[in-house]
């Protein structure tokens, strides 16, 4: 596996032009069929980023809103929203360059550990297309239900050696 000098910071409003980038990195597959022109995909994304923006920022004000940086440069997203008995990741993403890297697979197995560390179990949402649902239930996450277009998919938590010492 490769080494990544990997660091997360928080978002900032200069950050929005990257995101709004690498948001529509994630819908390129789903956008290819449509038949709309270039300029018509792009004003739809920057459309459907903005509303979704939004709303992470309405219904989730106390998350962890992180960019993912490898060796300095701006590679993806996490967002977090720590509760009291789970762990919403509420979205990762990352630039088709960094995908399939090992990157992902890092962070989620440091994230995992955190929650164990807490004692909370994580739960996430997943397009029933996206390939990262692999990834999730390789790490032990379940279908726990659907909600609208997406899979709703949760990981117990499980004994951290943290834990067990205290």
């Amino acid at each position: 596996m490769m080494k990544f000098a990997v660091s997360l910071r928080g978002t900032e409003a200069g950050d929005l032009d990257f995101l709004r980038l690498l948001y529509a990195s994630t819908r390129t597959e789903e956008m290819a069929p449509s038949g709309w022109s270039a300029q018509a995909i792009e004003a739809f994304l920057a459309q459907q980023f903005h509303a979704q923006h939004q709303y992470y920022q309405a219904h989730f004000p106390d998350a962890e809103f992180s960019i993912i940086e490898q060796d300095g440069q701006a590679c993806g997203r996490l967002y977090l929203f720590w509760g009291q008995t789970t762990l919403n990741l509420i979205d990762i993403a990352l630039l088709p360059p960094y995908r399939g890297q090992g990157l992902g697979t890092r962070l989620l197995t440091d994230l995992l550990q955190r929650a164990d560390d807490h004692g909370l179990a994580v739960e996430l949402s997943v397009e029933p297309y996206n390939p990262a649902q692999r990834l999730y239930a390789r790490f032990g996450f379940q279908v726990i239900n659907t909600s609208g277009v997406y899979l709703r998919m949760r990981r117990h938590a499980r004994a951290s050696v943290s834990r067990i010492a205290s």
